[in-house]
């Protein structure tokens, strides 16, 4: 058993990461950042909730960009194939569950 204070978090650099879990092929790891991530596809489907701070995250849909503001407690959903990249709007801690080895 682990508990872990998610506000506590830090890390050395941008979306820097404590491994929580491996289960399976899936992995739950919890990213502290101050900075945004890049414009990716993951090779599978990811959740990534917010545990501290806000995130803008942009995503495309067809040729369309979009973005919702999400606030601590709101979770989003990349199926395969959806381009997406997150804006911490100052510090951010965000739990990101997916495939093992993605990006």
């Amino acid at each position: 058993m682990n508990v872990i204070e998610s506000r506590r978090f830090t890390a050395q650099r941008a979306w820097g990461a404590l491994d929580i879990a491996t289960m399976g092929e899936i992995s739950v790891r919890l990213h502290w950042t101050d900075k945004p991530y890049e414009w990716h596809v993951n090779d599978g489907e990811e959740v990534f909730a917010v545990m501290d701070g806000q995130v803008r995250m942009d995503f495309r849909e067809g040729e369309e960009v979009r973005s919702v503001l999400m606030n601590v407690g709101d979770i989003f959903f990349a199926s395969v194939g959806t381009e997406h990249v997150a804006h911490p709007v100052g510090e951010a801690r965000v739990l990101v569950i997916e495939k093992q080895g993605s990006v």
